[in-house]
């Protein structure tokens, strides 16, 4: 009879997340990512077999992510609007500091560059959108939004997330969730309906 697992392959994936944060992709080795997760770098080879193959499941894993992403931002507020900020606030979560963004870019070369792991990331990257556009076409329904095109709004919304905390990454003026705020809330604004007393 084997034994059950007592570390998830789940934890063991946010381990080597949180490795990358700290050394960067190229640095990564499987006894870091087994030190981080608390079990054997033999443990690691017999579920995972290789580090690319340990990355492409943490690769694969993002595109649950984005939907969990959502899940819990929907349990926080009933609002779609805020559930949807909520969602791309999140992301500066992986810029706690100037060199944890320079080591989730340069995973970025790797999806961008090798095509086992673009596959999964262009795969993450429309689930987000789809993800998100759906919040936002529900924010515009209950009237949180302008009604519109919430595919472009979407699409415009993570891009502006994906370039602030790039720039924020180069300037480092504050932290990165305060200013990827003020980026989102000056893209948001025209899209916010005119208070009542305005309207009369």
């Amino acid at each position: 009879m084997s034994r059950p697992r007592t570390i998830s392959d789940a934890d063991i994936l946010a381990a080597a997340a949180r490795v990358i944060g700290d050394v960067g992709p190229a640095r990564l080795t499987l006894s870091l990512v087994a030190q981080g997760a608390g079990v054997s770098a033999a443990t690691l080879v017999q579920r995972f077999g290789s580090r690319r193959s340990l990355l492409l499941h943490l690769a694969e894993s993002s595109v649950g992510d984005a939907r969990r992403a959502v899940t819990e931002a929907r349990k926080r507020s009933a609002s779609p609007l805020a559930a949807a900020r909520h969602v791309l606030e999140a992301f500066a979560d992986l810029a706690a500091t100037p060199m944890e963004m320079a080591h989730h870019l340069a995973f970025l070369q790797m999806d961008l560059t090798d095509p086992d792991f673009h596959r999964l990331t262009r795969k993450q990257a429309l689930e987000q959108e789809r993800q998100l556009r759906a919040l936002l076409d529900e924010a515009m329904g209950a009237g949180e939004l302008r009604a519109g095109d919430a595919g472009s709004l979407a699409r415009t919304l993570l891009t502006v997330t994906n370039g602030s905390l790039l720039r924020w990454a180069i300037v480092r003026r504050g932290s990165a969730r305060h200013w990827l705020k003020a980026d989102l809330d000056a893209v948001l604004a025209p899209w916010l309906p005119a208070p009542a007393s305005l309207t009369r």
